[in-house]
Formats: structure tokens, sequence, C-alpha cells
């Protein structure tokens, strides 16, 4: 399309900021109208140049064409050149050019992201933590055997305001073991429930660990504690058996945040494989895609609960996201990852931090601004790796 006299895209940069687990990969979109240019985050772990070369690629596409013809160039980069844009590379490069078009327009209109997709639909959104805040010793490094601590960062996540936190209370398992797994798990859960009470929301992050049989193990032997949600109890690429979990148990599976395609969630949808929908803005193609996820997920009325422990870019993003989408539930967030994340990017929106809810940003498009300098001062540095070998020295799933 030939945009004469029009505005124009004239640049599109990456800025890398060093997170320890992440490399928080920060988009910005530049334009001819002086001063007009919007964020984005393709954040993507362990790919950090991977995707900085492939944003390369795909602003050879866009340079000089209109940044608010955003479904247009969404076509382009996921279309054009043969490949489809559905690998996890190139998915995320393109989310982090499309979330930046959409500040812009948010921008160039002076109204906030979510007004531009029909309005507000709530008057607040819920966050939710990891244990530990996102540090990833806490997180990731706690071991499963360590029934107390799981109940002491329970009750941290509570005194620091949260209503909902998410564990991982589900080890590394080969894909058949014994009881002494379950029972972990089932103490971890139990821990954290007699430690928090009821009226708090815990979360069990299996990160597609199990088997199938193992997931339907854990499954039931979680059931009893009345999770929120059970996140990814196999392997995604096994909607079959996400299906049979999700039928077996009242439990709500979520899983979703590894697909990167609109086609690849009606399939995970049209097998009932989950009631909870965690799509990655950041990976799934950008708010573009993202709306025709929720969409969809909207006709089986399947929840959104958007994965998110990337960077604050992300985090904004999901937000107005959220403002705007009727099935959406909850935020995931990070807050103590690494001591720069606010000094790095300034959000527009309100956290009350004594129920961890957040009102409205009011600001145009994303509402967020970018110290680039602080950004310079974490350069890029390799992820910290994550290994995981069963007993027997086989490769595990992290």
């Amino acid at each position: 399309m030939n945009f004469e006299n029009r505005m124009k895209i004239t640049a599109i940069e990456t800025l890398v900021c060093h997170a320890r687990m992440r490399n928080w990969v920060f988009v910005k979109v530049v334009t001819n109208e002086p001063g007009l240019f919007g964020w984005g985050e393709a954040t993507l772990e362990w790919h950090t140049r991977s995707v900085v070369g492939a944003i390369e690629d795909l602003s050879q596409l866009l340079i000089g064409e209109d940044p608010t013809s955003i479904e247009h160039l969404w076509q382009m980069m996921w279309r054009q050149h043969f490949w489809h844009g559905g690998n996890i590379v190139r998915s995320t490069a393109i989310a982090g050019i499309d979330i930046a078009l959409w500040d812009i327009v948010g921008k160039l209109h002076g109204v906030p992201c979510h007004k531009l997709w029909g309005g507000p639909v709530r008057d607040f959104i819920r966050l939710y933590c990891h244990l530990g805040g996102g540090d990833m010793e806490h997180f990731y490094r706690t071991p499963v055997d360590n029934a107390k601590r799981f109940a002491e960062l329970a009750q941290q996540a509570v005194s620091e305001g949260f209503t909902a936190f998410k564990s991982m209370a589900v080890p590394p398992t080969m894909p058949i073991e014994g009881l002494k797994q379950i029972k972990a798990a089932d103490a971890c859960v139990s821990a954290m429930r007699e430690a928090v009470g009821d009226d708090v929301d815990i979360m069990v992050d299996c990160h597609a660990r199990p088997s199938p049989a193992m997931g339907m193990q854990f499954a039931k032997a979680l059931e009893p504690y009345g999770l929120y949600f059970l996140e990814e109890p196999c392997w995604p690429e096994s909607i079959e058996g996400l299906a049979a979990i999700n039928a077996a148990v009242s439990t709500p599976i979520a899983t979703g945040e590894r697909i990167t395609h609109l086609a690849g969630f009606r399939d995970l949808f049209a097998q009932r494989a989950c009631d909870v929908c965690q799509l990655d803005i950041t990976h799934c193609g950008g708010l573009s895609e993202a709306r025709r996820i929720a969409a969809l997920a909207d006709a089986y009325r399947i929840a959104l609960a958007p994965h998110n422990p990337q960077g604050p870019i992300s985090t904004a993003a999901s937000l107005e996201f959220g403002f705007s989408q009727p099935g959406y539930v909850i935020c995931e967030a990070v807050h103590a990852d690494v001591p720069w994340r606010r000094d790095v990017v300034q959000e527009s929106f309100t956290i009350d931090r004594t129920t961890r809810t957040v009102t409205r940003n009011t600001a145009p498009g994303l509402g967020v601004s970018v110290n680039e300098d602080e950004i310079r001062r974490h350069p890029f540095q390799q992820e910290v790796l994550q290994r995981v070998f069963y007993a027997d020295g086989a490769v595990g799933d992290w």
C-alpha cells in the first residue's frame, strides 16, 4: 500500500535490558511525526539474540509504512515471505512490534489502548504474584520437599496484600513415578492452604513437567485444596491429555502460554482442554492476535488469565487488554525479580498495595515511559541457564 505524504514508520529499534532470568527486549517503533513513537515488548528467555534478529528482519517490511494500519502490517508480518509467523521467535518479534503500534495509535488519538477496543468493561483488575515476588531462587528453586518454606512464602505474599499467588509445587517428574512426588506436592499445597486459609486463591504451575498419566495423578491429589487453577499439568502438545485431566477434576485447568497463534487455540478449545486460557500477549503475535483469541475463548466461555512473567511493558499491555475483555479474570505480575524494574519503566496505572488491585490507566496508549539511559546501565547478559535432569541423568522438563 502506498502512503505518500502520510505518517510513516522511520525506524524499529530494540533495547535489551538484563533482568537475571530474562533479558527484557523492548521494541521502539519510531515515526516521522516529531516525538511520536510506540513501545512494545518481545521478551523471550534464552532466545534474546534470535528475537532481536527477527525484529530486524521484520522491520524491513515495515519501514515507510503507515503505523496506524495495524491489521495490514500484522498480516504482512505474519504472512509474508512464505514462512508464516507461528513459530515462537517470529511470533514474539511480531508481538513486540504490534504492541508498539497500538501504543502509537493510542497516543495519536490521546486515549488509553483499552478505549480503542470498545472501552473499559471493569473498574479494577486483581493481580497475582509468584511466591517470592518473582525472585528466581524463591519461586523456581525452593525444593518441593520443603513444605514449610512454601507456607512461609505464601504468608509473605498475603502480607504484601495479594489475595492470589502462584507456586511451583510440582517437581520434575519422569513419565511414570511412584507416590513420593505426588505426596511432596500434596504436602506443599496442604501447607500453603493451612497457612493462608480459604479466602486466598492458590495456583499451582506444573510447568508442563508431568506426563499426562502423572499430570492426572497430581490433579486428583491436589483437587481437595480448591486451587484457583492448575497450570500446564502436562505437555501442551498433548491436547488429549489436557482434555482428559480437565474432564476428570473440578479444578480449572490452565494452559496456553506456549501456543503462538489463533489456530492452536482453536484446537485447544474445541477439545475443551482448559477452562483458563493463558495466552501470552508477547508470544502469540501481540494485542491484535490476542483480541482474536479472546473472542474465540468467549465463544467457549473460557476465562482469560494471560501469562505474564516478563517485563513491565508486557504488564502494561496485559492490563490494557484486560480492561477491554469481559473474560479476563486476573493479571499475573512480577514485582521483585530485579531491583531496577521500576527504574526502567514508569507506568500510569495505579496499584492499591493493600489489595493488589489496579485501576485504569488514563494516559494515552499503554501509558508507559521508558528510561533508555537506565536500560543501558543493565546491558544484555546471558540468561541464567536452567538445566533439569532426572535422577538417572536423562533430560527432564524445566
